[in-house]
């Protein structure tokens, strides 16, 4: 029978803390089979994994990394390198790694590329360097970015990609279905009655912009409706590029009944903007996002837009990373290539059938 340690009275460690040993007795199992668990190896049992986990929460435990760094030559920090404008996906993002690093024992230090740097190769390879990562989080669009992957295969740092574009051989890679939920999210507001849905893209370095546009497209294609390209406007996933692109959209001689902003942040200032023109959402222009980030329940209505999965794919990555830093440990095969993490369209309140404008006789 497993039994809990009494941490206040210090039983737990020399200073009360939760030590493996704790842990082990909690869940009756050996030291050997936590440590195994910690250290994310596959040949863990799913049901064994989550009793470790829960009890590792339980009991509080957090590993002595410094401890593990000098009993060896890995440093426990894994990089997260960013370079996207958009708060609420990094928000997002660092939670998801934050809370898995902090599961499996590891730092999570934050870089960011600085990609408009033109010496911004060899200062990335010398970040990488001095901070002595052990594995390193390439989200977009930095993962789409040949001098990050070549840094990254030269000092040969194992490292997992999330969301990128249409190449992903190469390294591990965590990604959803971009330009299936841009198209779900479209058939929305035309199943509403919306023909004259404005469009603002993304940023134009990055896939997801690509993709959510052509999925935007397919659901026109599959209706047999053309695209309006005068409706389509350029955004780089930007609060102010936001409110920048619904000027343009709602400040035309025939506004659109909808729009669909390539992000939740962006998204919010066509709110904005709306309110600049005196328009009534949904019953005047109805909006829709994606990411589905805390904006996005903020606002009012609340807001229609798709649920990407952003801080399981960080949990997923690095989930797909540790074991990388084992490589004695994984058997051949059992390390996944990539993983597909499932969208969700969540169907708020601001969304609604187009107003009828009535018809003026003379």
């Amino acid at each position: 029978m497993s039994r809990k340690r009494n941490r206040t009275h210090g039983n737990g460690g020399t200073n009360g803390t939760v030590t493996m040993r704790d842990v082990a007795e909690h869940v009756g199992m050996s030291m050997m089979t936590v440590s195994r668990v910690l250290n994310n190896e596959s040949s863990v049992r799913e049901a064994t994994r989550e009793r470790v986990m829960a009890a590792v929460k339980e009991l509080g435990y957090r590993p002595n990394i410094s401890a593990r760094n000098l009993a060896t030559s890995r440093s426990y920090y894994i990089g997260l390198i960013c370079d996207n404008p958009s708060a609420g996906y990094m928000s997002e993002l660092l939670i998801g790694a934050l809370d898995r690093c902090n599961q499996v024992g590891y730092h999570l230090v934050v870089q960011s590329c600085g990609s408009d740097s033109l010496q911004w190769a060899e200062k990335m390879k010398q970040q990488i360097s001095d901070s002595n990562l052990d594995g390193v989080i390439v989200p977009p669009p930095v993962c789409d970015d040949e001098r990050v992957l070549d840094v990254l295969k030269q000092n040969e740092i194992p490292h997992v990609r999330i969301s990128p574009g249409t190449q992903r051989a190469g390294s591990p890679v965590v990604f959803m279905d971009d330009r299936r939920a841009a198209r779900e999210v479209t058939q929305h507001l035309l199943d509403a009655g919306h023909r004259d849905i404005g469009f603002i893209c993304g940023h134009p370095n990055q896939e997801s912009s690509r993709l959510r546009f052509q999925g935007f497209s397919d659901a026109f294609e599959a209706m047999g409706i053309p695209v309006d390209e005068f409706r389509v406007v350029q955004g780089f996933y930007s609060y102010k590029s936001g409110f920048v692109a619904a000027e343009r959209l709602l400040s035309a001689e025939r506004p659109p009944t909808a729009i669909f902003a390539s992000n939740d942040d962006m998204a919010a200032a066509v709110y904005a903007n709306a309110q600049k023109h005196n328009l009534r959402i949904p019953d005047e222009l109805s909006v829709v996002g994606f990411d589905d980030t805390p904006v996005a329940t903020i606002i009012w209505p609340a807001l229609t837009t798709v649920r990407q999965p952003i801080a399981e794919m960080a949990r997923a990555s690095i989930d797909m990373l540790v074991p990388q830093l084992n490589p004695g440990k994984i058997r051949d095969g059992e390390m996944p290539v990539q993983t597909e993490l499932h969208f969700d369209l969540m169907l708020r309140d601001s969304v609604a059938k187009p107003r009828v404008v009535p018809t003026v006789v003379e």
